[in-house]
């Protein structure tokens, strides 16, 4: 995938639901992986031609574990003009030294969320951009299926009452294998998650399964993400949560 189409993916999205309006600061939350780090160069270099001005900072909540450098992110976001963040917590150290969680990954997102829509405001922004992909929203629904037994995945775009922000997902259209193409040509500076659960979690499982239900079923992920834009999902049939 090259830039060219990865933009043809986040201007559908945002035009489809209505993302992104004159005058918006965005705040796109990076993790230091492809999802992310892809999703900040196709806003960036967006600007350039889509009909409403916005502005883009990047902001990393960082857990504080040890072996997370972010230089390489930070030369990335230098070099495309982009304003860089870097929220320092002790997120890991409560999790997994002094709570010792065994299913962290709920507690880690919803302080690593709070920690990001907090300083996203201290900037000024009133939206916050996820990196999630196509195959990230498909691994939602079943997750939610699977492990909650009801029919939900995430909003396009979801409205935050708490902090008055909305999240958006500009790259929802995406495939992560084009993703993983488009990062490998760009050479974008990945950072490997130092989470000690990361490749054994629920979703890990899920997408596994999703794999390999693929073999037998060649276009399940477009006939599942196809549904998911058809029903009445909650935030789906008007792109508001």
């Amino acid at each position: 995938m090259d830039t060219k189409r990865l933009l043809s993916y986040i201007r559908k999205a945002t035009m489809d639901y209505d993302m992104i309006q004159e005058g918006d600061r965005i705040g796109v939350g990076i993790s230091g992986g492809k999802d992310s780090l892809s999703l900040l160069l196709g806003l960036k270099a967006m600007q350039r031609f889509y009909p409403v001005k916005y502005e883009v900072e990047a902001i990393t909540v960082s857990l504080g574990l040890p072996n997370f450098d972010l230089s390489g992110v930070q030369k990335m976001c230098d070099d495309i003009g982009v304003r860089y963040t870097v929220v320092e917590t002790d997120i890991g150290e409560i999790i997994f030294d002094i709570r010792k969680e065994s299913n962290p990954c709920a507690l880690c997102s919803k302080m690593r969320k709070g920690a990001l829509n907090n300083e996203a405001k201290k900037l000024g922004c009133n939206k916050i951009a996820l990196g999630h992909n196509k195959d990230d929203v498909i691994q939602t629904l079943f997750l939610s299926l699977f492990y909650e037994g009801r029919i939900h995945t995430f909003a396009p775009v979801t409205y935050l009452d708490k902090t008055e922000l909305y999240s958006i997902r500009p790259i929802m259209y995406a495939p992560e294998a084009e993703i993983v193409k488009f990062v490998q040509r760009e050479n974008l500076p990945v950072v490997k998650s130092p989470c000690p659960v990361d490749g054994y979690t629920k979703r890990e499982k899920i997408k596994e399964f999703i794999e390999e239900q693929s073999k037998e079923y060649p276009d399940l992920v477009e006939k599942v993400f196809g549904a998911i834009k058809r029903s009445n999902i909650r935030g789906w049939e008007k792109g508001i949560d």
